[in-house]
């Protein structure tokens, strides 16, 4: 194992874990910033349509991008770009200033979710085993961070802004600072399925489970602090709460899906998370009280949290280079991400947040049986090294 590749994982796993930090200030603080403008539920679904249209519209673009240029070079420009979005977000003074700057955050964030992805496919291969739960792991500490650090900040008074301006003046640095561990991909065979419009179906089937899943993820974290505080009483620091145990479910779980994998594949370990999606999260709409949903978050965390990176890395490994599949993978997933706390805000409206939330449980049932679609038999892509460090001496 060389320096270069050590150094590479672990650039790698620090890139999710600032980006879990940014994009968790945001989430935990909602409750912050709808008193702080005085924002309606249906503005936070407008304001949360803006930012996932960001995102998905670079997204969108990636894939061509990702396979001239490579996820080196997006995450060295796309980092330090996120982080300055937030810095913007803290600050706006109203409302138009404010979609603004989440709009110009989510396009930043858009291009880095998908380039660090890919990144950790590069990594993955290069290392010849299962590597992604692991770096998804990191993106669970950021998140975790991003609670308690939000936590601390209501305790201790702060606002909002300074909350979001801390991290995103930490991060920048930071971010700029790993662009100089990240590896470049292997040489790409020229071919329709790399640069051109078809990629293998299985592609769309990991982009259609990734939809769900991330539609999911998307729900908690935005709107399960206001259900918590609007829905069941809880105070806006219990509130805060129940996104990091959410994360630190996920985290438990990822921290382990390596090995899991290895032993029960990806198709056996889908099934099961998406019928555990289900069932807690009924738990968490039929919770007695507050306590008792903040608890029921952790085990939602734990079913969904393998969810994305098994599906991302079967997609790494669909075609020459990761970045086009993956690209493809992920902005389908985005597309959750930006219907389902949208469709949220607007079924509240018309029913209850808590109604409106059992999309949830439908969801976790999707996922369950879309797995049962991928072939039994995975690709070699994570079981035999690609020769990356002939690639990271003939780029240097």
């Amino acid at each position: 194992m060389t320096r270069e590749l050590r150094s590479a994982r672990h650039g790698a796993v620090l890139t999710f874990v600032l980006s879990g930090l940014m994009v968790g200030t945001m989430t935990v603080r909602i409750p912050a910033l709808t008193d702080k403008l005085g924002l309606s539920e249906a503005t936070v679904g407008t304001l949360l349509l803006v930012w996932g249209l960001g995102a998905l519209v670079t997204m969108q673009s990636m894939r061509r991008i990702m396979a001239r240029v490579g996820s080196r070079a997006v995450l060295r420009v796309g980092g330090p770009l996120t982080a300055l979005g937030l810095i913007a977000a803290a600050f706006a003074p109203n409302l138009p200033a404010l979609l603004g700057a989440v709009a110009f955050f989510g396009m930043a964030f858009g291009t880095v979710d998908v380039a660090m992805n890919a990144q950790g496919s590069v990594v993955e291969q290069a290392y010849g085993r299962p590597l992604m739960n692991g770096m998804h792991a990191g993106w669970c500490v950021g998140a975790i961070s991003a609670g308690v650090v939000g936590s601390l900040s209501i305790a201790a008074g702060l606002s909002f802004t300074a909350n979001a301006a801390l991290v995103g003046v930490v991060a920048l640095p930071v971010m700029a600072v790993l662009g100089r561990t990240y590896l470049p991909e292997p040489p790409a065979v020229e071919s329709g399925t790399t640069s051109g419009r078809r990629l293998p179906p299985i592609v769309y089937l990991l982009g259609a489970i990734m939809f769900f899943a991330f539609m999911v993820e998307g729900v908690v974290a935005d709107w399960n602090g206001l259900y918590l505080r609007n829905e069941l009483g809880a105070p806006e620091a219990m509130a805060a709460l129940g996104y990091p145990v959410f994360e630190v479910g996920m985290l438990l779980a990822r921290l382990t899906g390596d090995r899991l994998r290895s032993r029960y594949g990806v198709r056996g370990m889908l099934s099961v998370s998406g019928l555990a999606t289900a069932g807690f999260f009924g738990t968490v709409l039929l919770a007695p009280s507050a306590l008792v949903a903040v608890g029921a978050m952790f085990f939602v965390g734990l079913g969904v949290a393998t969810i994305a990176p098994l599906t991302l890395s079967l997609a790494g490994t669909a075609t020459d280079t990761p970045g086009p599949a993956i690209a493809q993978a992920g902005a389908m997933g985005y597309a959750g991400l930006l219907l389902g706390p949208v469709a949220i805000g607007f079924l509240s409206d018309a029913a209850s947040l808590r109604t409106a939330l059992g999309v949830g449980v439908v969801l976790g049932v999707l996922i369950a049986l879309a797995a049962r679609l991928l072939p039994r038999r995975e690709p070699a892509g994570v079981t035999t090294p690609l020769p990356v460090q002939e690639s990271v001496e003939a780029a240097a």
